[in-house]
């Protein structure tokens, strides 16, 4: 009852539109009913920001991910369970075709819950592997709370890391980030859908609190920073999948909670949780690193077809748009307009410095490879365009812009177009070529020397004979 009396006043507090581009229907899975109101600040930020919240447990009689073929959520949370699983409801196999489908996940793991072994089968399907032992712990000497981890050292707190060159930053926080019983996990070097978000110090390490820790560690998963904290899966079709090793550090008692490192002084400072966990989310959900291709336009980009008319022939005016023919080359404008997703509205998209869109005009292999130079398209978009001459070679051609980027949904955009040779009456006459005025001065000369010839044959009178022949007589 009291699930779902927090669930319609969270619903009361999201009568607004969402800020995520994609929806607002959001599922969070608790193990009980209880622990919900662990994260009320979380829930509550959530609810502001316009998702329609539903709580549910894995043995809920009305747990369902699809209804009529369809995802039922736009995005799923799921918080820690102590069994082996999260029920039948949601198997591995349901949660990947539920991102399959384009719908979001985060996963938020607890060392002191346990690590199903559903979950770890799971996360091996994205190349994310976590430790054998379900209760294992990543720990460290030096970057720990002082005040609430003095002697078990498994409270970690770091500053959000700055973001590789080239990678634009959305997880960024003033501040340190605590992370409770974090469980650790290992990205493959495989998969480049995969991208580290909060890695562990280099003084980290895994261990398991059951193990007698006296007699030494042995066989240890990870250590440094081959552990990540908070690691972030893009799937092709731009769904998010997020893995948060630590579900404490969205509960209540860290949002605002006092920690001190250890220092000298040990001077206490406010956690940036709250505000780590907003962007985390926002990032997660769709609310930022959103992009939209509003239109793709190609044309002719001469008037004529080199000063030559031709009517009969099939092939692309300076009128039409997006045509489907083109005439070897043609000069063509390419244009693609495409917007990012601020939060609240749609912005003119604009890349990082020293990157750049590009344009591939390819059949099996790109004959073209071209930078396109951004303009302005109103208020809301970037309007990216280049000019080109078709290659002298016809054939099926596709324009095809492709664009992706760590923590950017892609975009994939292909138009194919026919690309026809010279017709017969469009190849330029020989008169205009200075190249061949040696042949056709040979032709003529030839024909005036044939005419000369034969006008002299015709007119020149034969010689007479020397002597004359009686009739009758003999020679």
């Amino acid at each position: 009852m009291r699930l779902r009396v927090l669930g319609l006043l969270l619903g009361l507090l999201g009568f607004v539109s969402a800020l995520s581009a994609q929806g607002k229907e959001l599922l969070v899975v608790v193990d009980d009913e209880s622990d919900v109101s662990k994260y009320s600040q979380f829930w509550a930020d959530l609810a502001g920001r316009g998702f329609h919240i539903t709580h549910l447990t894995p043995k809920s009689t009305g747990l369902s991910l699809f209804q009529h073929g369809e995802p039922s959520y736009s995005h799923l949370l799921l918080l820690p369970t102590k069994s082996k699983g999260y029920g039948p409801n949601l198997t591995p196999n349901l949660i990947v075709d539920f991102v399959n489908a384009g719908s979001n996940v985060l996963l938020a793991l607890s060392a002191s819950n346990g690590i199903p072994s559903a979950v770890s089968s799971m996360l091996l399907e994205l190349d994310i592997s976590l430790p054998p032992d379900r209760n294992s712990l990543v720990v460290d000497h030096f970057n720990y709370d002082t005040a609430s981890a003095s002697e078990a050292h498994d409270v970690l707190l770091l500053p959000s890391q700055a973001p590789k060159k080239g990678t634009k930053n959305f997880f960024s926080v003033d501040g340190l980030v605590a992370f409770p019983h974090a469980v650790g996990q290992v990205l493959g070097n495989a998969s480049p859908l995969l991208a580290s978000v909060i890695k562990a110090p280099k003084t980290a390490y895994t261990y398991n609190p059951k193990e007698d820790a006296s007699e030494g560690l042995e066989d240890v998963f990870a250590t440094g920073e081959q552990l990540t904290l908070v690691s972030a899966f893009q799937a092709r079709n731009s769904a998010r999948f997020t893995v948060l090793g630590s579900a404490s550090a969205l509960e209540d008692a860290w949002f605002d909670a006092s920690v001190a490192l250890l220092t000298k002084d040990n001077t206490k400072t406010k956690t940036a949780n709250k505000l780590f966990a907003q962007k985390l989310t926002s990032w997660t959900f769709k609310e930022s690193g959103v992009l939209k291709v509003n239109s793709i336009t190609h044309y002719l980009a001469e008037s004529t077809q080199s000063g030559n008319s031709n009517s009969t022939a099939i092939t692309a005016t300076p009128e039409d748009t997006n045509p489907e023919i083109y005439r070897i080359k043609n000069k063509v404008h390419y244009a693609a307009s495409l917007s990012e997703w601020s939060g609240t509205h749609w912005t003119p998209f604009t890349p990082l410095s020293n990157d750049e869109l590009q344009l591939e005009f390819s059949m099996l292999s790109p004959f073209h490879r071209l930078n396109l130079s951004p303009s302005a398209d109103g208020h809301n978009a970037t309007l990216f365009e280049t000019d080109f001459v078709l290659p002298d070679q016809h054939g099926i051609f596709n324009f095809f812009l492709e664009y992706r980027r760590p923590f950017f949904t892609s975009v994939e955009e292909k138009r194919t177009v026919t690309v026809r040779h010279f017709a017969h009456d469009e190849w330029p006459r020989s008169f205009v070529i200075t190249g061949a005025y040696p042949w056709i001065g040979g032709i003529w000369m030839t024909i005036a020397g044939w005419a000369a010839f034969v006008a002299l044959w015709l007119y020149s009178k034969p010689a007479k004979p020397t002597r004359e022949l009686k009739s009758g007589g003999k020679r």
